[in-house]
């Protein structure tokens, strides 16, 4: 049995994003900490993805997506977007369409267009390879980590349940 998973795990360093997703009609967004870049050529980035979640369905219709990096003062919009079931999600706040179609969160540090190249499992969660298509950086700053963002994602509950 690990110990303090929670506390553990958090020691992994990363980001906070906001992931826009668009099936070419509707769009969506919703926060993701498990973002990483897998290849220099392609340039490629992996992120994870609940299967449950509407915002799957719409990657999976789409191909496209952004990863929107938030910065260290923006954890309520990261606590935002990690809601699910809110009605008109993106309400509130200004978006631009990127290169692929897919929605950016202007008020990020930065972002990556990006198109899904392929998916694999990942027990609860799907992965979808992307490539990046465009990238820019839009404001200054540092951007917001994982271990800073406390249990905002209500992740305690699930170590504790697979320490078990």
């Amino acid at each position: 049995m690990i110990e303090n998973p929670d506390s553990l795990f958090k020691q992994i360093s990363h980001g906070i994003y906001v992931i826009g997703v668009s099936d070419g009609i509707h769009q969506n967004a919703f926060t993701a900490a498990w973002v990483m870049q897998v290849s220099f050529d392609p340039l490629l980035l992996a992120l994870s993805i609940n299967p449950e979640h509407y915002s799957y369905q719409l990657l999976r219709a789409g191909g496209i997506c952004t990863v929107n990096v938030l910065s260290q003062d923006q954890q309520s919009i990261a606590e935002h977007f990690g809601r699910s079931g809110v009605r008109d999600k993106m309400a509130g706040f200004q978006w631009l369409t990127g290169k692929t179609g897919a929605p950016i969160l202007s008020e990020s540090l930065a972002y990556f267009d990006c198109e899904v190249s392929h998916y694999t499992d990942a027990g609860d969660h799907k992965i979808a390879v992307c490539r990046v298509i465009d990238a820019a950086m839009l404001s200054q700053g540092q951007p917001l980590l994982y271990v800073q963002t406390e249990d905002m994602d209500g992740s305690s509950e699930f170590y504790a349940e697979s320490a078990q």
